[in-house]
């Protein structure tokens, strides 16, 4: 049975300055307390807050940190992300850390929430890492998951476990915890979202299994929730369905249809007729005709 701890740290994020001490007192903490943990995943924007105006030009030197933490536990880390400036364009960046304290992976985040989200760049490559003896793994950030071409192209690739730090401190929080257990049953697939507090989210974190059946849902407040998720029920799930009905990857797979909007979606005259990319005002707000 591929059974594999993960523990999710839903922590409080201050608007300005360095979060890394906390964090690395939390990953000691975690191991203290759960040595079983194989895993450690942190919220978007853990390590600096939600600023882009602290963009690192290098982000190594924080990198090292959680480098040093996951050799000496032996353990991956995923310590959400942070704004990465490089030339002319920052990025959400986040990494993925192995137990031998190197980077497994680097991830820009691929939709910033626009408008809100101005000046920070959208990246375009794909972060999945396999963890020998248990499965693959892959890693999307916040609003990605809004866009489920993004958890499609992960599990097309065999992704059984989505990784998924957020910041989430809106209104639209609910909503973004449907989609989680959606895209869980949608691409039976483990959904691991992390969420902060403070300037950091208004937390409520959730696992989801391939089933679409919420497995933890955090509260409102500090947490660390360790869940050993079982690959196996990916498997079994993918192959059979949940519960024995729907194969939704095979039958994606096999299907006759083809998407036409996906050729050329820029070009779509509906989607041309909505406006500009910008935030809402009371003097944009179109009539219905």
């Amino acid at each position: 049975m591929s059974i594999f701890a993960v523990a999710g740290v839903q922590m409080p994020v201050p608007v300005t300055g360095n979060n890394l001490l906390a964090m690395e007192h939390l990953v000691e903490k975690t191991m203290h307390i759960y040595p079983w943990v194989e895993m450690v995943v942190f919220s978007e924007l853990a390590m600096h807050g939600p600023l882009s105006t602290l963009a690192k030009d290098d982000p190594t030197e924080d990198e090292a940190v959680f480098s040093a933490l996951a050799q000496k536990f032996g353990i991956w880390i995923c310590p959400g992300s942070q704004f990465v400036r490089r030339g002319e364009h920052i990025y959400n960046h986040a990494v993925v850390i192995d137990p031998r304290g190197e980077i497994a992976g680097r991830y820009d985040k691929m939709f910033p929430f626009r408008p809100f989200e101005i000046g920070v760049a959208g990246g375009s490559e794909y972060l999945i890492f396999d963890i020998v003896g248990v499965g693959r793994f892959g890693l999307s950030v916040c609003y990605d998951i809004w866009f489920p071409e993004t958890t499609r192209t992960l599990t097309a690739h065999g992704v059984e476990v989505l990784i998924h730090p957020v910041l989430t401190g809106t209104t639209d929080r609910a909503t973004e915890l449907v989609i989680a257990q959606a895209t869980g049953a949608m691409f039976q697939c483990y959904v691991f979202d992390v969420n902060g507090l403070d300037a950091g989210g208004v937390g409520r974190s959730l696992v989801v299994d391939p089933t679409g059946r919420v497995v933890h849902q955090a509260g409102q407040a500090s947490e660390i929730f360790p869940v050993d998720i079982n690959l196996d029920m990916v498997r079994r799930v993918r192959r059979r369905g949940a519960h024995g009905l729907g194969q939704m990857l095979k039958s994606f797979r096999d299907g006759p249809q083809h998407y036409p909007v996906y050729d050329a979606p820029a070009g779509h005259h509906y989607l041309q007729s909505l406006g500009e990319l910008e935030k809402p005002d009371r003097a944009n707000i179109p009539e219905y005709e």
